[in-house]
């Protein structure tokens, strides 16, 4: 009986530190991305089509100090209209140069458009990502900038795409003092997400998801529940055009639609088929811009 409870304990044990091991692997993987170069995103730019005239716009290159004294590298490529703005994010892994297939989009309109490597992507310095939790604070930082530097009389939307998006309507907590916001291939609730992609990609358990969230909340400050949009989405009234890719197999377009319809305020749903993630504009460039120039009449803004 006696050598039974050991050999009991000692399983117990061995699950327990493998349920940690494997939470802690977990938790690490989604903090640290394996960073696009910016090389690789011009090429891929490049290679579908969509970085077309950008090396002949004229551009400024700094940096934006973020409320805990991180800097994030940014790229501001002036329009003719002076007084119409777009804060442009990028997805999970990527850099700023990931936006110029939106940039033109915006430009053509007479946007001026801020372009920023999210926190620990691109040419920032390497920290922890997580996931819309700090990264939707700097763009509230990114933000206030743009207003302090270009006057509070602006028209100022933004565009997310996948993380992007995510940090973008995650934002909506803290009532961002924006006209409009374009959210492609977004996500609504990180925790629904992170469990999709570990059934359905990794072939894990789901339960780890939450044994994971609480080694995230250890190692890196914030928990996956903290990062759930679709709470924001609730009480906004801010209009939003959601995109997204009716293939997308990363994230799934139910996330959009779920924003659509929780979604308080004036909100259009363009769902893209045979687009996968992040390729709705590249699928249909032209129903893309058309739809969000629509949008934006609706919106007042043009």
């Amino acid at each position: 009986m006696k050598t039974a409870l050991i050999i009991i304990a000692i399983i117990i044990a061995i699950v327990l530190i493998l349920l940690v091991a494997a939470s802690v692997i977990l938790a690490r993987t989604v903090a640290w991305p394996n960073r696009i170069s910016i090389p690789d995103e011009i090429k891929y730019e490049k290679e579908k089509g969509m970085w077309k005239n950008y090396d002949e716009l004229p551009k400024e290159e700094y940096r934006i100090k973020t409320y805990d004294g991180y800097e994030l590298n940014t790229v501001f490529v002036p329009g003719e209209d002076s007084k119409k703005f777009v804060i442009i994010s990028h997805g999970y892994s990527g850099c700023r140069l990931g936006s110029v297939k939106y940039l033109h989009m915006f430009h053509d309109l007479g946007f001026n458009a801020v372009m920023y490597d999210d926190r620990g992507h691109g040419d920032n310095v390497r920290v922890a990502c997580t996931m819309g939790y700090n990264e939707s604070r700097d763009l509230m930082c990114v933000i206030k900038h743009v207003y302090e530097r270009f006057g509070d009389d602006i028209i100022l939307g933004l565009h997310g795409e996948s993380m992007g998006s995510g940090l973008t309507t995650n934002a909506l907590q803290y009532s961002p003092r924006v006209r409009f916001i374009v959210s492609d291939c977004g996500y609504c609730d990180l925790p629904m997400l992170l469990k999709y992609l570990i059934r359905n990609s990794m072939h894990l358990p789901a339960f780890l998801v939450a044994t994971s969230g609480w080694a995230s909340r250890i190692m890196y400050g914030y928990s996956y529940k903290q990062v759930r949009p679709i709470e924001y989405i609730k009480k906004n009234e801010i209009p939003i055009c959601f995109f997204h890719g009716e293939d997308d197999d990363f994230i799934p377009c139910e996330h959009a639609k779920l924003m659509h319809e929780a979604n308080r305020g004036y909100s259009e749903l363009h769902l893209v088929p045979g687009a996968g993630h992040s390729m709705s504009i590249i699928t249909d460039e032209a129903a893309y811009r058309e739809n969000v120039r629509h949008f934006l009449e609706k919106a007042g803004i043009i």
